[in-house]
This record gives C-alpha cells, structure tokens and sequence, in this order.
C-alpha cells in the first residue's frame, strides 16, 4: 500500500509469497476450501470451551504486544506480518486469517485511511501513520481474535485523538453488554460516544461470534440497529470492534477483494477485544500474559 505523491493516499503494493506453517500445528478446517462450512454449534461456551478461547486470545494478544517494539517508521507492513506469523506458530497455534476465504497472511495490517482486511505487503511506514494490526490465533480448536492501534513515530493531535476516543468506545460498548439485554445495545453505546465528536461510524462491517467458528453468524452492530436483538446470555463469546472514521463513514473495496477503505479518505481507527459474558458483565479474553 504505497502512498499516491499526488494525494497521499494509499496504492496496493507488492506482497511476499504466502508463508507456511509446520505440519504439526493444527489447522482450522476452513484451511484449503473456499469458504468454512456453516456453524451449527453457537454462540454459547462452557467455563472449559472457554479457558480454550482464553488461551488462543491471550496469545493473539500477545503478538499484538510483542509487535509493539516493530512498529516504527521504516518498516513494511509484510515485515511485521512475518513477526507475527512467527510468534504465532512458535506458540503452537495457526494463524486464522491465512487461508480463511483465501486471505493470504497471518495478519490483517490496516493503515490511515484502510477500514479493515489490509493485506500486508511492501508498504513502509512513516512517521505520522497510523497503524491497526489485526490477529487471530487458532489454537486447542478454538479462535481468539483481537486488534488494536498503532502511532508511528510523531502522529498529529486529531488523528491520535481518534484512535484514543476509537478505544473507548470500544470499552463503553463492552461495558454494555450485560446479560438480558440486546446486542443492540453494545452499537447504542459506541454511535452515542462517536457522535459527540463528528465521527463516522462503519455499518457494513461488524463484531461477531467467535470461538469454535472464526465467524459464527452472530451480529454484534457499533451503531444503533434495534434490528438486533439477540439476547445477551452468561457464556456467550463475541468480539467488539468499532471502526470509527474522520470523514464518512462510506467506503470502497480495492480489486484485491479485501482491503476496505473510506470513500473519502479519512483516517479510520479500530480497536478489537474478544469477550465472554458473565453474571457481571462482560469479561476480555485477549489480554496479554505479562
């Protein structure tokens, strides 16, 4: 994603081969087809299933936090792609982005004006940047999945304020979701705290089930949508993802099929936790181990 010297905005640049990972790490069962079949399991977990999804989250979380010292100007997004690919499988876990509907990494690297899904690729970072880093670890036959942002080097005042105000309302909409109420009210939360600023709210890309599937079906919306009402039980895992924007919130997909990025060319922030309903509330899973 080479920046355009007219407008500077991004241009898809060249990716590396797709890279392996040893044969004794298990694989999704998506792995090799063009699109995973139907889960039919839910969205519902037992502590056990859950202490699973925990530890594929925490090593998700982990390569998050370890790519941390790497994220600095002068680096490719493929270089960190490749850090991330081997923190990864070094923890005996399989990446779910590579090969899940034929996406060719380990990770998904979105910069300045990219929503989601950015291919990793010969892009080199700048200072004023910034950064999302998305991974999902697949591991004891379960998905952990989460995201977060980066500043390269010296980023201006409205952009890191973005990504700041990005994170909470990521928090507000967590601290929503409560047994007996309706998903719906997790996208209240989030279109309420945005909108005090101006910014655009993403629609067409959402949170989800996770755990056993890497997509279940369930809908978790970050704008208000009173269409979702599926009801909010202890046990349940999802993410929370909001991707929030300083211009609209439109968007347009590059001929790659993946890369997303807002129609007008405003700088997007996305922040991504995969939780699991309590008595309480809802709980993180992808935190990291130190």
């Amino acid at each position: 994603m080479p920046k355009d010297p007219r407008t500077g905005l991004l241009t898809p640049g060249r990716s590396a081969p797709v890279r392996s990972v040893p044969s004794s790490i298990a694989r999704p069962p998506y792995v090799g087809k063009q699109a995973p079949d139907t889960w039919t399991g839910g969205d519902v977990y037992t502590p056990d299933e859950v202490a699973r999804i925990a530890r594929a989250s925490a090593i998700a979380a982990d390569a998050l936090q370890h790519l941390e010292q790497h994220v600095v100007p002068g680096i490719t997004t493929d270089e960190l792609d490749s850090i991330a690919h081997e923190f990864v499988t070094t923890r005996g876990a399989y990446p779910s982005t590579l090969g899940y509907r034929g996406f060719p990494k380990a990770s998904c690297t979105s910069l300045n004006e990219v929503i989601c899904h950015g291919i990793p690729d010969d892009t080199r970072l700048e200072s004023g940047d910034i950064l999302n880093v998305d991974i999902t670890a697949y591991f004891e036959g379960m998905h952990g999945d989460t995201n977060r942002m980066y500043l390269v080097g010296e980023v201006d005042e409205e952009s890191r304020l973005l990504v700041e105000r990005t994170h909470e309302a990521m928090m507000r909409g967590i601290a929503a979701a409560k047994p007996g109420r309706q998903v719906n009210v997790i996208g209240r939360v989030i279109e309420k705290y945005a909108g005090r600023f101006g910014y655009g709210v993403v629609r067409d890309y959402t949170g989800h089930g996770v755990g056993g599937a890497f997509h279940s079906g369930l809908i978790i919306p970050h704008y208000d949508a009173p269409q979702y009402t599926t009801v909010i039980e202890e046990g349940m895992v999802f993410t929370v993802e909001p991707m929030l924007t300083l211009g609209t919130s439109d968007w347009r997909l590059w001929e790659d099929g993946w890369t997303v990025v807002t129609a007008d060319g405003s700088r997007c922030a996305q922040w991504e936790h995969t939780v699991v309903v309590t008595a309480e509330g809802a709980r993180l899973l992808t935190v990291p181990t130190a």
